[in-house]
């Protein structure tokens, strides 16, 4: 089920939401079972056969939690560890197992030349998220982080609709407390107004901007994967229009669940905050998905090592962590090295900063900001060739293309029109303020990354949030009124497209 659907808007989320209010009148953990409920009915619709799975999981990881805990209290540190160990083992082994066992079975036959049957196994939606998800879990509960131990909220937590196909990546400690909160099932109306306004930025964003980007990127990538050489102005097109599709997408993902959630006064953390105006790499992953980078950090990065054990193995450590995180994305050769190619980014980033620091360089003002940001855009541009391509000789064939091997252009005519589109997006990209800063005072997001991410706008994005922030007055609930009502008109015109990150 897509939340850009008229069955979300009109029929699931309506029932949702009624259901969760009027039965808060009868206790709150009758209400968190009815939103685990109809989480796990929303998941079960892409298909019934998985839920025993989601389910088999959170029973397992839950009694896992629960174990680790008795253990702790008794000082059985050694049973504890070994249960945690045991538990992430077998988590792993799980999303190996669906996410990656065909491809590791297809690589050993293209290196060894060996004949392993080929694995025809259905990716389970949101597996990679409710997988780390646990493991966190997991890991904190280890660490004496988590005291409450309720199934149903354990189980909503887990399921919890908004984030369950594509993130954020939840922590226990940021959720729980607030599926437990005294006025958590009375309706509130500023909570229900700024919600449903963040939910149509984010639907205009998905039905009006990435699927019209996917219109240039799509067929560049597609041509290129069935034997043809783009141009260089044609192959810089696609994939800065792709750049711009997967930028959107995502962002009206989390917004559009951002929105969802605050009606129903759960704030989910900070996912993703304008990561295209970072000016460098380190910059950009403090930016974009943002509770994978922590998860990440806190659960692969640190436990490695970190920055504990001299710089080369740091920068090995950060390599391996970029490797891991581009394989968590897809079973492929083209996320292996689109996360090799960030590892590599993200060592260069500390290098030129430490060489900086050395040196007491510094750079300011609005010529070097200008080129920091067109840098690491360019960077990560092309980083999304590999990220989009199907095969490595694809992503090859359209970076030979950006470098100008098979020609300047063929056609001005269809790229003029193209253009018009993308560079409009473009400049929004990077001169406009972002949903966080236009909802900021009514704080959308939960409080443990709120204040840590919270990015001072530009100039030129202070005077434009002067007159766009989001105020509870008449105005404004007309215009967002109306654009939901636009908004839902044009859906009858557009085929219903899934999120790119429902994939990974």
């Amino acid at each position: 089920m897509l939340f850009n659907s008229y069955i979300f808007i009109f029929a699931f989320f309506p029932i949702a939401f009624i259901g969760f209010f009027y039965l808060g009148k009868y206790g709150q953990s009758v209400a968190n079972l009815w939103l685990a409920g109809m989480s796990l009915f929303f998941y079960g619709w892409w298909d019934e056969r998985y839920l025993a799975l989601l389910l088999g999981s959170i029973l397992f990881n839950f009694s896992a939690g629960y174990s680790i805990h008795f253990f702790n209290a008794i000082r059985k540190k050694s049973y504890a560890k070994l249960l945690l160990i045991v538990a992430i083992i077998l988590n792993l082994l799980l999303l190996g197992y669906y996410k990656y066992a065909g491809f590791f079975a297809l690589s050993i036959n293209q290196i060894s030349g060996s004949i392993l049957p080929k694995l025809d196994i259905i990716l389970p939606l949101g597996i990679s998220f409710f997988t780390f998800t646990q493991i966190a879990f997991l890991v904190d509960t280890y660490q004496r982080k988590i005291k409450e131990f309720n199934f149903i909220n354990y189980t909503l937590f887990v399921t919890y609709f908004p984030h369950l196909i594509a993130g954020p990546v939840l922590h226990h400690n940021e959720m729980m407390p607030q599926f437990s909160k005294p006025d958590a099932n009375k309706i509130n109306s500023d909570n229900i107004s700024a919600g449903l306004s963040i939910f149509v930025v984010g639907l205009a964003k998905k039905i009006l901007v990435a699927d019209s980007l996917a219109n240039i990127a799509t067929p560049i990538f597609t041509s290129v994967a069935s034997g043809s050489e783009p141009m260089l102005v044609e192959s810089w097109l696609g994939v800065i229009a792709y750049s711009l599709q997967l930028y959107f997408d995502f962002s009206a993902y989390s917004e559009m669940a951002i929105g969802i959630s605050l009606m129903l006064n759960i704030r989910l953390p900070i996912n993703f905050n304008s990561p295209y105006k970072a000016r460098s790499i380190i910059d950009f992953w403090r930016r974009w998905h943002m509770t994978l980078s922590r998860f990440l950090r806190d659960y692969l990065y640190i436990p490695l090592g970190g920055n504990r054990k001299g710089q080369t193995k740091k920068y090995l450590f950060m390599l391996i962590t970029m490797v891991i995180g581009g394989l968590w994305h897809g079973a492929g050769w083209t996320f292996i090295i689109w996360g090799g190619l960030h590892g590599i980014y993200l060592i260069v980033n500390h290098l030129w900063r430490g060489y900086k620091e050395s040196k007491n360089l510094k750079y300011v003002g609005k010529t070097s900001y200008f080129l920091e940001v067109s840098l690491t855009f360019t960077a990560v541009a092309v980083a999304w060739v590999f990220f989009r391509a199907d095969t490595l000789s694809s992503a090859f064939t359209l970076l030979q293309g950006m470098a100008g091997v098979h020609g300047l252009i063929d056609n001005w005519i269809p790229v003029i029109k193209q253009l018009s589109l993308v560079i409009p997006c473009l400049v929004s990209v990077f001169l406009l303020p972002n949903v966080l800063e236009i909802f900021k005072e009514l704080h959308p997001t939960c409080d443990e990354l709120k204040e840590s991410t919270t990015i001072k706008p530009s100039n030129t994005s202070s005077k434009i949030l002067e007159w766009i922030r989001w105020r509870h007055t008449k105005v404004q609930a007309i215009f967002y009124g109306c654009a939901f009502f636009i908004l839902i008109h044009s859906m009858q015109h557009n085929t219903e497209s899934e999120f790119l990150y429902f994939q990974f």
